[in-house]
């Protein structure tokens, strides 16, 4: 029924692009005038400690938000209550943990950030420490968790999975998220939760909080944004309800030209991206709510690091959630969700660029795997085609369109018994992939040809328990089943074959225990935990390398085995804030992907293997309140890690990065410092890495210094500006790709970072 629904079109209406570049456009506008003659100008002043606490409600999985919650100068709640108003930080330059425990981060995606406010869901997780991206352009980067990638990193959106489809990562998960129009985001660092599936090196939840209305209300937010290199976005959220139930919806649009680097040069990285979502809630109680939410997205991007550009990156989505809380005394809560994820990308070489005569545009890549010129057709000069042409006797104008349909589904309890606190139930999902690609004018007329399936099952339990009143004991265990059937039919793999429809069945099994404690005396809360994982080897491991040994990657790859000790203190005394999270880990199996020539392919091409390896590393931060109105912050993070196998470092591993950062607020006015200091990387595998990205090189350490200013002219109406790199420094980052050559990209010349970028955002809540 979603799968029809979804492709029916009947949102598409309201969900056009041009309809709703023009309509964001103007509504924002309109809200912001109206903030800017409405609004109150009342100073804002300090919630007492009482008042938080009266408001905090520990329970916050499948809980509903209420308007009554604390009145904050940017909510405008305090305009309308008469309650006195909180000013928070204003332009957030790192994510700091929000809890008790180091483990944990929440972050709000609506805040202004420096560097320039995000494209997608890489960018905005590149300002929590640990966490980096892989560049193809100006945006669609893929993130990276301590020098950890793909699949090793669960990405979700409200609790389900939306997948991207080239074999390649071209449309990462993360390329089809607007951070923006989220509420929250969640992090979970290391194996410390089973809830939402196996994650060895974290769990991140971009999520839209469920609300209770208190009476008949039209609220919500909204944003214009200006930058350098001809960027423009806007945003807007309204919510229109009662007690009874409401309608929300998201939208937004982003568009930016290519960037200069801090040489003055060029980089390929226009890009042009629009979302829309529509979400209906019923809230016939404080205790329960169902939502029914659709969304659709559209955009493209030109990649300086890829012989191809992002064309479309159409995104389709239907979701259907529940809970319920207070059953019963056992019973405290029933939740659950069904959704439906599609992307349809297209890439290409001729939307975004002209290609190049006879050779695909060129490029400093690597080969593909199963799909007969799909797997990495965004990186080759010369591939073969579906009938076993070179693609580069064929027209060169070539395109190749790909699809990943996603059906999820999550059923969960929680049960309390005594003192135990119990989370358990099954999840399950349903993906499949396929493609089709030509030339220009001919390649929306071939069949589509399906390459993979994938099925997955899990049944999973969290049980907690207080030890004491400082001392708490958590634990989880679940078992995934996970199918995957080969329907590939090709001859680039003829020399690592697979048979058609042959199936592979994995019984996979998960969990970590986590003993956390606090020290009131001391200010002090800590924990330590140790977790498990076996991770079944996703798309881009099985069906994009060539081979793995001397069978293919689908039939030699082994499942990965992670067993990780994760532990962190967070301390707050008077004018000092201070956390660190550090792990270390054995990892057996590691999937490793090398590049280099096979025999029958063109150029280099990924190979996979599974390696021993071990990982440790840490991230830290501190705060201090030099005064009222001034304050410092300090955040750094380095990831460590060794191939045991081969008995040399492993790759992909970020240096060295450390971020301080100085701002001083008095009453409506704020203005800060940001000085990134990043070392350099000398521990490099060359030519191994992941299906994105591989070691090119030994890196070289930079500093760039950004400066920001905002002011909140009323508790509706804020208005943010900044400069990043104002030195106008040119530097790149270790995580990096070679540039194509169809730009004029030397062999060994890497995509260097963005130049000096002034930027300005207006935003208000009515």
């Amino acid at each position: 029924m979603m799968k029809h629904f979804a492709k029916s079109g009947c949102i598409a209406p309201i969900l056009a692009a041009p309809i709703l570049r023009l309509s964001t456009t103007a509504l924002s506008v309109a809200c912001i005038f109206y903030a800017g003659f409405n609004g109150n100008m009342a100073y804002a002043e300090p919630l007492s400690a009482a008042s938080l606490a009266a408001v905090q409600d520990p329970s916050v999985s499948g809980g509903l938000a209420t308007t009554a919650a604390i009145p904050d100068c940017h909510s405008g709640q305090g305009l309308h209550t008469g309650q006195h108003c909180e000013l928070s930080p204003i332009v957030v330059t790192a994510s700091n943990p929000q809890t008790t425990q180091a483990y944990l981060i929440q972050a709000d995606p609506k805040q202004p950030i420096q560097p320039v406010p995000a494209t997608d869901g890489a960018d905005y997780l590149k300002h929590i420490a640990g966490f980096n991206a892989i560049r193809n352009g100006g945006t669609n980067g893929d993130a990276v968790f301590r020098g950890m990638f793909g699949s090793r990193l669960k990405i979700l959106t409200n609790g389900s999975e939306m997948l991207g489809a080239c074999p390649n990562r071209m449309d990462a998960p993360t390329s089809y998220i607007a951070p923006q129009n989220f509420d929250e985001i969640t992090v979970v660092k290391g194996p410390q939760t089973v809830l939402f599936g196996a994650a060895s090196a974290a769990t991140v939840n971009f999520a839209r909080t469920p609300e209770r209305l208190e009476q008949d209300t039209i609220t919500g937010q909204a944003s214009v944004m200006a930058a350098s290199n001809q960027r423009f976005d806007n945003d807007v959220e309204t919510i229109l309800g009662n007690q009874q139930g409401s309608i929300r919806l998201n939208a937004n649009t982003s568009r930016s030209d290519d960037y200069k680097d801090g040489n003055g040069k060029k980089v390929p990285a226009e890009w042009r991206k629009w979302n829309a979502d529509i979400t209906a809630t019923y809230t016939p109680a404080d205790d329960r709510w169902i939502e029914l939410s659709a969304g659709k997205g559209d955009g493209e991007a030109r990649y300086a690091g890829r012989s191809m550009d992002g064309s479309q990156f159409l995104r389709e989505s239907v979701g259907l959630r529940f809970a319920q809380k207070n059953l019963s005394p056992l019973l405290q809560k029933l939740e659950g969700q069904v959704n439906y994820n599609n992307a349809d990308h297209i890439m290409d070489n001729f939307t975004l660029r002209t290609p190049s005569p006879m050779d695909m545009g060129g490029g400093h890549g690597h080969e593909h795997g199963a799909m007969s010129g799909m797997d990495h057709m965004d990186d080759m000069d010369d591939m073969p085609s579906s009938n076993g042409m070179s693609m580069g006797s064929m027209d060169s104008a070539m395109a190749m369109q790909l699809a990943r349909k996603t059906i999820s589904g999550r059923l969960a309890a929680t049960l309390n018994w005594l003192d135990y606190t119990l989370v358990t139930g099954v999840d399950a999902s349903h993906s499949e992939h396929k493609g089709r690609m030509d030339g220009q004018y001919s390649y929306k007329h071939m069949p589509w040809n399906k390459d993979a399936e994938f099925e997955q099952t899990g049944v999973f339990a969290e049980l907690s328990k207080p030890l004491s009143d400082t001392r708490k004991i958590i634990a989880g265990l679940r078992i995934d089943q996970h199918e995957v059937q080969y329907l590939a039919r090709d001859a680039a793999t003829e020399a690592y074959p697979t048979p058609y429809g042959k199936t592979r069945s994995e019984t996979l099994p998960s969990g970590f225990i986590r003993l956390e404690n606090n020290w009131p005396e001391l200010n002090l809360n800590g924990y330590v935990g140790v977790g498990h994982v076996e991770r079944m080897p996703d798309y881009w491991e099985l069906f994009t390398p060539v081979h793995s040994g001397n069978s293919s990657a689908f039939l030699g790859v082994k499942p990965e085995q992670t067993t990780q000790l994760d532990l962190g203190l967070t301390h707050n005394a008077g004018p000092w804030s201070s956390w660190i999270s550090a792990y270390a880990g054995k990892i057996n199996n590691f999937i490793l992907i090398g590049y280099h020539h096979h025999e029958g392919h063109m150029g280099n091409s990924a190979g996979a293997k599974n390696i021993d390896a071990t990982i440790a590393g840490a991230e830290a931060g501190t705060r201090y309140q030099f005064t009222d109105n001034l304050t410092g912050d300090l955040n750094v993070a380095y990831g460590w890690g060794r191939n045991d196998t081969d008995s040399q470092p492993l790759p992909q591993i970020a240096p060295l990065d450390a971020r301080i950062g100085l701002t001083y607020q008095q009453d409506q006015f704020s203005v800060g410092t940001l000085l990134r200091l990043v070392d350099r990387q000398d521990r490099v595998a060359l030519n191994q890495g992941n299906i994105v990205g591989y070691d090119l090189a030994k890196s070289s350490g930079f500093g760039v210094f950004s400066i920001n200013a905002a002011y909140q002219f009323n508790p509706m109406l804020n208005l943010s500006i900044g400069v990043d790199n104002v030195l106008d420094k040119a530097y790149s980052e270790h995580l990096n790709r070679a540039g194509n050559s169809a730009f004029g990209y030397a062999s060994d010349e890497i995509i260097n970072e963005m130049g000096r970028n002034f930027w300005a955002k207006l935003s208000i809540k009515y």
